[in-house]
């Protein structure tokens, strides 16, 4: 069944959790499996991630494509065996199968989103989202 109401998840409904086999990583899912099913579309999980000072995700690959948005700090990604700088802002499509690895570069902790996709042969083309504009008669209780 499909999901037929805005779900919200607060930031004070979530918790850090330690992710195993990493060094100081830290995640929490604001889009697991489950709920991207009630929302009928594919999805294999969306993680908001923190690193702490000196941590890293170690290399490591994925039976899915990784798309990782840096919202916060600075990072060095390892991909094609080299390491390079980035910076909030800064975004990586890792292929399925590629070894990567992110670590902390800065003196604080940075952040960022790893959206989790399935890699399929057969996929339909994609398209930009459409958006209908519905009358004003919500904006009212804004006020």
């Amino acid at each position: 069944m499909l999901t037929q109401e805005t779900e919200v998840l607060t930031a004070e409904e979530m918790t850090w959790e330690l992710m195993p086999n990493h060094i100081e990583l830290y995640h929490r899912e604001i889009v697991s499996a489950a709920q991207a099913d009630k929302l009928g579309i594919r999805m294999s999980s969306i993680l908001w991630e923190k690193l702490g000072v000196g941590g890293q995700v170690v290399p490591h690959y994925h039976d899915v494509v990784e798309i990782i948005h840096i919202t916060v700090g600075e990072v060095k990604l390892l991909s094609g065996g080299e390491w390079s700088s980035y910076r909030a802002g800064d975004t990586f499509h890792v292929p399925a199968g590629v070894v990567h690895s992110v670590a902390n570069a800065g003196d604080s902790p940075s952040e960022q989103i790893s959206i989790f996709l399935p890699a399929e042969a057969q996929v339909a083309p994609n398209s930009f989202f459409g958006t209908t504009i519905i009358e004003d008669i919500y904006s009212s209780k804004l006020k």
